[in-house]
């Protein structure tokens, strides 16, 4: 199965073509530039290379979310115009779900945690074990504290990673939590991660139409809350 993978819920933005699990080609950039500047033709990049046209794939992938509101939309909006225009469907990826495959050769638990403001995070927990990972929560936006009280007491190793990974990492250190933060190099959410995640959900039968893919978000974006507060909702 050939699928292109987009990656924008986060601050980098990435995008990869594999075949069977195997990486055709992938591009990452991690330059403070937004991501719909940078998006396309990082995945023009990926055609060119491989000498692969949108008619040449089995599906389309995205980071459904959650992540950055901003983030999201752009790459949700980008995998529908591309499944749209080639009559290929999509895959809805859980950005918490493809960063854990980062490091789903620890075993142990992964804590993925990504900035979602207010010492908050999202976050999902996994086990990992001999390359395999099992869900054990679903994906949530909880309070840091909250999530250091969750954990506490599990003596199970623990592999904190994502754009929020390092602020994770140093509450749960200051609260006494004995954690490791993933190397740098898979620290970050990437495309590549997406692609793979993107195979399980096609062979679960799970693939929509361009037309069924939305984005995910766990809360509402913050003009609607501030608007809800100002209203006294």
């Amino acid at each position: 199965m050939r699928i292109l993978a987009l990656e924008t819920a986060a601050k980098a933005v990435s995008a990869a073509m594999t075949e069977n699990g195997k990486v055709l080609a992938s591009a990452y950039q991690d330059t403070g530039l937004t991501h719909s500047r940078t998006l396309m033709p990082l995945v023009e990049l990926l055609f060119r290379n491989t000498g692969l046209t949108a008619g040449d794939l089995d599906a389309v992938a995205v980071s459904a979310g959650p992540g950055s509101f901003t983030g999201v939309r752009i790459g949700v909006s980008a995998a529908k115009g591309l499944a749209w225009a080639a009559d290929k469907p999509c895959a809805a990826v859980s950005t918490l779900a493809a960063l854990a495959r980062n490091v789903s050769f620890l075993d142990g638990l992964v804590v993925c945690a990504m900035d979602a403001r207010r010492q908050q995070v999202y976050n999902a927990i996994f086990e990992a074990r001999d390359g395999c990972l099992t869900r054990r929560t679903e994906d949530r936006a909880i309070a840091l504290a909250e999530l250091a009280e969750e954990l506490r007491g599990d003596p199970r190793p623990k592999t904190v990673l994502g754009d929020g990974g390092r602020m994770c990492y140093d509450f749960l250190t200051a609260a006494g939590i004995a954690c490791r933060l993933a190397p740098a190099h898979l620290v970050k959410e990437n495309a590549v991660s997406v692609a793979l995640e993107a195979e399980s959900i096609a062979r679960a039968g799970g693939l929509v139409t361009a037309q069924e893919l939305a984005p995910v978000y766990l809360r509402p974006p913050q003009a609607e809350r501030l608007r809800r507060e100002k209203q006294g909702g």
